[in-house]
């Protein structure tokens, strides 16, 4: 923790905001959690998310084409660049700036969805999702009456600064409207879209997110007022990021035994490493479907998982694993590696 931390936890207590005391306190725990302190980093988490706030609740009848998406408590680690594009989201919706509309877009499994639950607990607000079954309609120009019911409900929505709207895969609606191969009911409804864009009150937080930037409608891409690119990931934020996700499921099952370069290694082995979202389920799966009767199975599994092809002790010296890391992934003691390494048979 930095003195500025100290500095801004003070000051945004004197200032009675609320927003500004529970980004810097996630902030912090964001540091603890990055230099290992994982239990500290959770009890931070676990006292914002507690935290009570006499505030007016808004009224879910007033919601009728939206769902509540619940709280998520669990850590987010992005790459630098991409955490302060998010920083940046927070800290203009803090000052009521009036740039309201962002754009998530980048491939599948790389946070845009867990990144709008990450901004709306940090600025303690409610997560409503657009239910798209109850928006898109068979019945020639219904869609675009709900998409105009819709809007109407946000731009009259009381307590508009205690919500977050998310258009989770916005695409299912909105489509470049010079594809041919496009129905023309949905090029209408994007143009229904685009026009009340223009109209949104700007008191209303809207994130949408798409996996299908390429196919956007130009005129709908400039209606947001940032766009945020989610594939920019390096392989070494790859590797940090797993590493992160590591200790976070190693502690959780209550699993002792930490070999961190040999785990370095082993996701290095693809290519390319994987975004979060299949990282994330391949290292809990590995962890969770480990022996408890041995510490670094984790590892043996993750590995299998990584390689699938047959176990060849050469080919493993030859991607760069030690005498000793090759006993761990193959269960063969390092003094019979060593021999058959050396081509010296039992």
């Amino acid at each position: 923790m930095k003195k500025k931390n100290i500095i801004n936890l003070i000051k945004y207590y004197s200032e009675e905001n609320d927003a500004g005391f529970r980004s810097e306190a996630y902030e912090i725990a964001r540091d603890f959690d990055a230099a290992g302190d994982y239990k500290l980093a959770e009890y931070i988490v676990s006292l914002m998310s507690n935290a009570n706030t006499f505030v007016p609740q808004v009224d879910e009848s007033e919601m009728s084409f939206f769902e509540k998406i619940p709280p998520s408590n669990d850590s987010l680690p992005l790459p630098e660049v991409i955490e302060q594009d998010i920083l940046g989201i927070i800290h203009a919706i803090e000052r009521h700036s009036g740039i309201n509309k962002f754009l998530f877009q980048g491939a599948p499994g790389t946070g845009k969805t867990e990144s709008v639950k990450q901004i709306a607990r940090i600025l303690n607000r409610d997560l409503y999702a657009v239910n798209f079954a109850s928006l898109v309609d068979s019945k020639l120009g219904q869609t675009q009456k709900n998409i105009a019911a819709l809007f109407k409900e946000l731009n009259n929505l009381r307590y508009a600064e205690k919500v977050i709207v998310l258009f989770d895969e916005i695409d299912a609606i909105a489509l470049d409207r010079t594809n041919s191969n496009d129905l023309r009911e949905m090029g209408r409804a994007t143009s229904s879209i685009i026009h009340e864009l223009d109209r949104l009150n700007e008191n209303i937080v809207l994130i949408a997110t798409t996996n299908l930037f390429y196919l956007f409608d130009k005129a709908l891409s400039r209606r947001f007022d940032f766009i945020i690119d989610f594939n920019r990931y390096t392989p070494n934020d790859l590797l940090d990021i797993a590493e992160i996700m590591l200790n976070t499921f190693l502690q959780k099952f209550k699993i002792k035994g930490r070999d961190v370069r040999l785990f370095r290694k082993i996701i290095a082995l693809m290519s390319p490493i994987p975004y979060p979202g299949d990282l994330k389920n391949l290292i809990r799966t590995s962890v969770a479907f480990s022996n408890p009767n041995n510490e670094l199975d984790y590892l043996k599994r993750l590995f299998g998982e990584v390689n699938k092809g047959e176990m060849n002790l050469k080919k493993l010296q030859e991607q760069g694993f030690t005498v000793r890391e090759i006993e761990t992934l193959t269960s063969i003691s390092k003094s019979q590696v060593a021999r058959e390494l050396k081509g010296v048979k039992k």
